[in-house]
Order: structure tokens, then C-alpha cells, then sequence
């Protein structure tokens, strides 16, 4: 497949709150360092060379994002997000159309365009692993993501009866084969306009999207793995923060 003449634009959906932080800013606002997780994340997709756009989806009354830096960079553009991930990464898809008029369905074509999304709260992605998934395109021209093979024990739970009805006790109901088990990660890479296709008709049906492979699944498609840095973590919870500084300084390090 011909990639050379085939364009990729970085999509971050960021119009969440970040509840679980229990932050009183969303969570990628948040300090990491000398700026704030988003500012990181951008500066990963803005500094590579075969990224030609990063379209930042956010929340109606984000009041953050116009006092960085990176938000007058010449590659990136604003967007209105939605209520979930998938309305923001469809919301930034539409804006995409505008900007690259690309209407083609053909994924083998020299003249597609990609859409690469990537968590907004994911501020410890390197170039190596944007490398890694940009020219897999070569052997899974359906798309694919970055992705780590479950290593740990994992379990089932139950949430069992407890002898006070206010208490929620949760159990193991059993031990899960871990073979063929990955963690999805971020990017996931896709042809724009099947994962516009895809994610528009999955929402129209009212299936719950988690990422952008469950839409290409959902579909038919079978996207590929591409395993990608164990440090590419998502900031979820607070004790994340010093985490994220940790593999970001030995990034910078590198």
C-alpha cells in the first residue's frame, strides 16, 4: 500500500471532566511538570513530522485551552466535543472533512486520510510508538492501535451480599485466561472516513463506543495490534501524576 502521499491527522478528544481525579479542574488541566498533561500530549503529536493537523475536541465551556501555548500552534485546531468520546471524535472527523475535503472510502488509495486519536490524558507518548503505528499501515491497511499484552493474573469480580445492605462487598468469581489478552492503548489509527462511517451508524444504533477500535469492530473490521511502550499511560486517578513525571522524565532523558 502507498502511505507516502497519505495524510494523518492527530485527533484528542479533551471535553471531559476527569471526574475520578477528584480534581476542581478536568484533569488534563492538570500541573505535570512546568505545564499541564494536554500540553504534553500535544507536544508529542504537534513535534512529529508526518502529523499535519491536531484537531483538540473540547468541552462548550472549556475556559483552559486558549492559555496554552500550544493552542496557537499552526497545526492545531479547536473543536466543540460531545458528551461522550465518540460524539468528540466524530465532532473533530467532521471538521477534518473541512479541512482535507477527503470524501474517499478507498483505504488503499495515495491520496486517503488517517485519523490518529490519541487520549488527551496520555502525556507520556513517544515518537518511537507514533512511528511504530504509522507504518503498520503497511501490513493493516484496516487500521490499527498500540496495545500491551496483559501480563498480570487476571479475575472476574461479582459483587456479593453483604450482612449490612448499605455494603457492597466484591468478590472474585473467577480466574480469566490471560492468553490473547491485550490492553488497548492510544493512538488508534483508522481511515478517516470508515471510522466516520462506523462510528456514526454504531451511534445511531445506540451502541456504547468505547474507543475507536469497538466502532471498527462493531462494524466487521478487525484492527491490528501494534505493541506499544508500557509507560504510555493514561492519567486516571492522582497517584498517576507522579507516575506520568517519572516516565516522562526518562523520555526527555532518552
Amino acid at each position: 500500500m502507498k502511505s507516502a502521499k497519505q495524510s494523518v491527522v492527530a485527533i484528542v478528544p479533551a471535553a471531559g471532566i476527569g471526574a475520578r481525579m477528584g480534581a476542581s479542574i478536568p484533569k488534563q488541566y492538570l500541573m505535570l511538570g512546568e505545564q499541564t498533561i494536554l500540553a504534553h500530549t500535544l507536544d508529542s503529536l504537534i513535534s512529529h513530522p508526518d502529523i499535519s493537523k491536531v484537531i483538540v475536541a473540547l468541552h462548550p465551556e472549556d475556559d483552559f485551552f486558549a492559555k496554552l501555548t500550544q493552542a496557537n500552534h499552526e497545526k492545531v485546531l479547536a473543536v466543540i466535543g460531545g458528551n461522550e468520546r465518540a460524539d468528540s471524535v466524530l465532532a473533530a472527523l467532521n471538521r477534518l472533512d473541512d479541512e482535507t475535503n477527503d470524501v474517499t472510502t478507498d483505504i488503499t488509495s495515495e491520496h486517503s486520510t488517517w485519523a490518529l486519536v490519541h487520549d488527551a490524558a496520555r502525556p507520556c507518548l513517544t515518537q518511537t510508538d507514533i512511528d511504530k503505528l504509522l507504518e503498520s499501515r503497511a501490513a493493516y491497511s484496516q487500521g490499527a492501535i498500540l496495545a500491551m499484552p496483559v501480563r498480570d493474573t487476571m479475575k472476574r469480580s461479582i459483587v456479593a451480599n453483604a450482612a449490612d445492605k448499605a455494603v457492597s462487598k466484591v468478590e472474585i468469581a473467577e480466574t480469566v485466561c490471560r492468553d490473547n489478552l491485550w490492553h488497548a492503548l492510544t493512538p488508534q489509527l483508522f481511515p478517516s472516513q470508515q471510522l466516520k462511517q462506523n462510528l456514526s451508524a454504531a451511534l445511531e444504533q445506540g451502541v456504547n463506543i468505547t474507543d475507536e477500535a469497538s466502532a471498527m469492530e462493531w462494524a466487521g473490521v478487525n484492527p491490528g495490534l501494534v505493541s506499544g511502550r508500557a509507560d504510555n499511560i493514561k492519567v486516571t486517578h492522582p497517584d498517576d501524576l507522579q507516575l506520568a513525571k517519572l516516565f516522562l522524565a526518562n523520555i526527555e532523558s532518552l
